[in-house]
């Protein structure tokens, strides 16, 4: 079978899946829901599309019980995640929540080195510590400006980067089945997860509400997912996380432009340090004293 790294067409699946999920905060704050019923719907309408889908092209692939403890893995990891990351944007706002929550390939790092008992590349260490100190100036830890709200936000984004970095692993162990049938099958995880403890006031439920839910089910997943899951199969992990910086500058540019926030200068400049370090890790570059040190 093609490893990732040769099989085409993960780019611009991982480009379009990008820009669909900088546009998931605004769906999220306009249905108006707490982030349980918005996750448990996006579950219901998702899991549909997606199962409903594969279905109509009878396109099963059985599993066998070590890829289906996979994806229950990554099921859970990825419902947690959202309830994680929806609940922070209440917190701490859209932009900085997902900035935060990009912090994601550090811990895919993490436990790649941990998980599969490599040495941690301590080359990349520096864009670590720089981008946690990214972290540190939004919160406004530098000069004791930091309110509990905020703090809260910060640890919920961190809290769903590190489920999503769960989620990503699980996943590429998955690379013989369809992606629809992975994400289908655990947004079908969520519902049973979710069931017990959601309690919609769907009688006032207006038309914007249900247009929101239904577009984070039908688009934000049963499209979005299908993209984001077939990349995974495609794409080595540096080219995930390279790739993935489309998604927090469309959540920047919509949180500014639509709802109006206006972030502060540390807080400006606290997320362009986030981005330059994973930027940085991501593409390998080096410190201009090691590069002298190795010459």
């Amino acid at each position: 079978m093609p490893s990732p790294q040769s099989m085409p067409g993960g780019a611009w699946r991982m480009v379009a899946a990008m820009v669909l999920s900088g546009t998931i905060g605004w769906f999220v704050v306009t249905s108006g829901q707490p982030p349980l019923d918005v996750v448990f719907f996006r579950c219901i309408f998702g899991g549909a599309a997606l199962l409903g889908t594969l279905t109509l092209q009878r396109g099963w692939v059985r599993m066998s019980r070590v890829q289906l403890g996979w994806l229950a893995l990554g099921g859970l990891t990825l419902v947690l995640n959202w309830l994680a990351l929806f609940s922070a944007y209440a917190y701490s706002g859209i932009a900085i929540a997902t900035v935060v929550y990009h912090t994601q390939p550090f811990f895919l790092l993490l436990l790649t080195s941990a998980m599969q008992r490599e040495p941690f590349p301590f080359a990349r260490l520096p864009w670590l510590v720089l981008a946690f100190a990214g972290v540190m100036l939004i919160t406004g830890l530098e000069h004791g400006a930091t309110g509990a709200a905020m703090l809260a936000g910060i640890g919920l984004a961190l809290l769903a980067a590190l489920l999503y970095a769960v989620t990503t692993m699980a996943t590429r162990r998955l690379q013989a089945i369809p992606p629809g049938q992975i994400a289908g099958l655990q947004m079908v995880l969520g519902v049973v997860m979710l069931a017990p403890l959601a309690h919609p006031a769907v009688g006032s439920f207006n038309t914007g509400t249900w247009a929101a839910l239904l577009a984070l089910g039908l688009i934000h997943t049963g499209v979005m997912y299908t993209l984001l899951y077939g990349a995974f199969q495609r794409l080595s992990v540096v080219s995930i996380a390279t790739l993935s910086f489309v998604y927090p500058l469309v959540a920047i540019t919509i949180d500014v432009m639509v709802f109006g926030v206006v972030l502060g200068p540390l807080q400006v400049a606290g997320m362009l340090l986030v981005l330059l370090g994973v930027v940085a890790n991501q593409l390998g570059w080096s410190l201009p004293w090691r590069r002298r040190a190795q010459g």
